[in-house]
């Protein structure tokens, strides 16, 4: 099976989110936007300067994603937008069965949000270099932009150096897009746990993991308003509104930081067993060490190496037990790296039958999917008030308001986001568990249970050598949701044929 490079020449095509978070440019804002005048609206997005993502080095960048509801202001054709996948045109909010699946029920529920039930438009990402943010601000929000659109909330960002509010290094494990086609996926020596991804699981019109492209709006080739799109790679006769484009995730979480730490300090002796327990529930030390990694050299006489924390090619195979990083911790959830093949590489007929799901031994095995089809790109910000782990042990501790504004790209919003917060993080059927939830990010909420009974959700275990798991219970929520949406981050050209032109 072929995979295809991304030519240099669609990186022009490409909002620069997708190559880069970003992470020099340390003062950064969101602008919720609603559309008032469509037509001034349409104006202003054939005239933005989008960042590309063959634009590298600069001293300021914006983006921009729309909803399904920007969209529809905007004028956009009902059968151009039905093309779209079906979790983007029904919402992050539009589903009671959605939000149970996210998490989002009791204090996390839409109707609790401060934005996000009713959607915005669009959002606008604002970057800068430091003192740069509010010029480029005075820049973007032009005459034209007050005409066309409602400001209706402001997303404010903190540098906290690279920290999450926990205290933890954050964005340590990000998958590697194969923009060059250095692999492809259906080689055997290639399943075992790999950080390099097809393009195609993150930027739409591409091949993806199973070497296929993820279904997206192609328009009729006949359409004059839509040639400035280009033609799709699997449909020459159609063209491709969705190439160089990516679902965008938002979502604004509130983290208590002081109940975190006070937890932690709570069940333990001392400051130093509060960092070791707050570290096992994330799967990481403070500074980003994996814990699988550190014992493992603890183990071997060896220091940890930093390309350990850098290219994050460790596995959890030698871990099964999880002694060494719980098998709940946060990070261990969020990617489980050997999935459900631990053991590989196996020859053709051993890996059907692994999985098919013949003859398992082990009930982990058939619970975890292959994480390769289930990467996000997380493009992250903080905001608020940074609050250290040893000030939030204090009796007399502050109670600063701090979270994370959480976006991810993808380009399958099932199989990627809704797959990982529902199947990973959410579920307390997680790799042979049964009732315990992600340690850090999870709802509490009990789950139903036989004959009307609920169970429990709201454990944390810590496997011993013994045999005998140490249980921690009673953990409070430590994350709340305050908004969230589904955006679609598009290609330039997509870009302009919202807008309505055709101009370069």
């Amino acid at each position: 099976m072929t995979q295809n490079p991304v030519p240099a020449s669609e990186f022009a095509d490409m909002q620069g989110l997708l190559y880069t978070g970003y992470s020099t440019l340390t003062e950064a804002c969101f602008l919720l936007l609603r559309v008032a005048d469509p037509a001034t609206a349409r104006a202003w997005l054939a005239a933005v300067d989008v960042t590309t993502a063959d634009r590298r080095n600069v001293a300021a960048a914006v983006q921009l994603a729309l909803t399904v509801h920007g969209m529809q202001a905007l004028g956009v054709a009902p059968a151009t937008i039905a093309g779209f996948s079906a979790e983007f045109l029904t919402g992050m909010a539009g589903q009671e069965s959605r939000s149970r699946r996210l998490g989002d029920v009791g204090p996390n529920a839409p109707s609790q949000w401060a934005w996000g039930a009713d959607p915005p438009h669009l959002v606008v990402f604002l970057y800068a270099a430091k003192g740069g943010l509010a010029a480029l601000r005075q820049q973007v929000e032009t005459a034209g932009f007050a005409r066309a659109f409602v400001l209706l909330r402001v997303l404010g960002t903190t540098d906290m150096g690279g920290h999450e509010p926990f205290g933890f290094i954050d964005g340590v494990s990000q998958p590697a897009i194969d923009w060059h086609a250095k692999r492809s996926p259906d080689e055997e020596a290639m399943l075992p746990y790999g950080n390099l991804i097809s393009a195609g699981e993150f930027v739409l019109g591409y091949k993806n993991e199973y070497g296929q492209y993820t279904d997206r709006p192609l328009l009729d080739g006949t359409d004059q308003a839509a040639t400035i799109l280009p033609a799709a790679a699997d449909a020459p006769d159609r063209l491709d509104l969705g190439r160089n484009g990516s679902y965008l995730v938002l979502r604004e979480l509130r983290q208590d930081v002081r109940g975190f730490w006070r937890f932690a300090a709570a069940h333990t002796d001392n400051p130093a067993g509060a960092t070791a327990l707050a570290e096992a529930m994330v799967g990481r030390r403070l500074g980003g060490e994996a814990l699988e990694q550190l014992s493992r050299a603890a183990i071997e006489g060896v220091g940890p190496a930093a390309s350990d924390i850098a290219n994050n090619q460790f596995t959890y195979l030698d871990d099964a037990a999880g002694l060494r990083c719980p098998i709940g911790a946060h990070v261990r959830r969020a990617n489980p790296r050997t999935g459900d093949m631990p053991g590989l590489p196996l020859g053709t007929i051993a890996r059907l039958v692994r999985m098919l799901g013949i003859g398992q031994t082990n009930l982990r095995d058939d619970l975890i999917a292959a994480s390769r089809f289930h990467r996000l790109l997380r493009r992250g910000r903080e905001f608020g008030r940074a609050l250290p782990p040893e000030a939030a042990m204090r009796a007399d501790a502050p109670d600063p308001s701090a979270g994370l504004h959480f976006i991810c790209l993808n380009a399958n919003i099932a199989r990627q986001f809704e797959f990982i917060q529902n199947a990973w993080l959410q579920s307390p059927k997680f790799a042979g568990l049964d009732d315990e939830a992600d340690p850090l990010t999870a709802d509490r909420q009990p789950v139903p249970g036989g004959e009307g009974a609920t169970a429990a959700t709201d454990n944390f275990s810590l496997p011993q050598p013994n045999g005998v798991r140490r249980r921690i219970c009673g953990l409070p929520p430590f994350v709340t949701v305050v908004g969230g949406g589904y955006f679609f981050l598009p290609g330039v050209r997509a870009l302009r044929y919202f807008a309505g032109t055709t101009a370069a």
